[in-house]
């Protein structure tokens, strides 16, 4: 699961390699519009529905990780 956020991470802000320190603080691309692409490809991805709850605490991988495994 972890390795797949890492992908969506790459994939939705067009990185070459995204570790565990990843958040909107060290990711310029992670913007309020990126914010909601990230939240379609996490749901594509996982077949999960994202609350926008979740969605607003979702700030770094650390989170997604967090949330996502709650989802499965």
């Amino acid at each position: 699961m972890e390795e797949r956020i890492k992908q969506v991470l790459m994939r939705t802000f067009n990185l070459t390699w995204v570790d565990e320190n990843c958040s909107q603080k060290t990711c310029e691309k992670w913007d309020s519009m990126g914010q909601i692409n990230l939240v379609v490809e996490l749901e594509m991805e996982f077949g999960v529905s994202l609350e926008p709850e979740e969605i607003g605490t979702m700030v770094s991988y650390q989170d997604i990780v967090r949330i996502i495994s709650k989802k499965l």
